[in-house]
């Protein structure tokens, strides 16, 4: 199995605003960047958009080491919130519907392709593939401004 290192972002301006992400994946001494956003969104929704759109870019199952900033995916995923919320039908709890399902449920599914380990990164610090995708992520929100 390839081992891949994936950092990503995701950038809001307004919550919901114009918004962005950015990812690079690094295999070797190959290393892809990629971006996107949409006009009106969230950060949360934009941070989930780079990582479905970094694992989706792989086109076999890899080992995959994810780089974040957002405790609020990386936690889902690590402390299974969101394979519970799915398990739910898309509830947080008994009276709250959990947020953004579509996107949780694409993620989860590239979850079960690669044997991803999380890592959360300081956001805005010094992690020079941090700080690349938040500029990435960033230009992209920028467009719909």
């Amino acid at each position: 199995m390839k081992s891949v290192a994936v950092y990503t972002d995701g950038a809001c301006s307004g919550n919901p605003g114009p918004g962005g992400w950015g990812a690079i994946l690094i295999y070797g001494e190959r290393r892809r960047e990629m971006s996107g956003g949409e006009p009106s969104t969230t950060n949360n929704r934009m941070e989930m958009t780079a990582i479905i759109s970094a694992l989706s870019a792989l086109k076999e199952p890899c080992a995959v080491d994810l780089y974040s900033d957002s405790r609020y995916v990386l936690d889902a995923i690590d402390k299974g919130w969101a394979a519970r919320w799915r398990r739910n039908g898309w509830m947080r709890n008994k009276k709250e519907p959990a947020l953004n399902p579509d996107l949780w449920e694409t993620l989860l599914n590239l979850l079960e392709v690669h044997d991803v380990r999380c890592h959360w990164v300081k956001g805005h610090a010094d992690n020079p593939h941090n700080n690349r995708c938040d500029a990435l992520a960033v230009a992209e929100s920028k467009k719909f401004r």
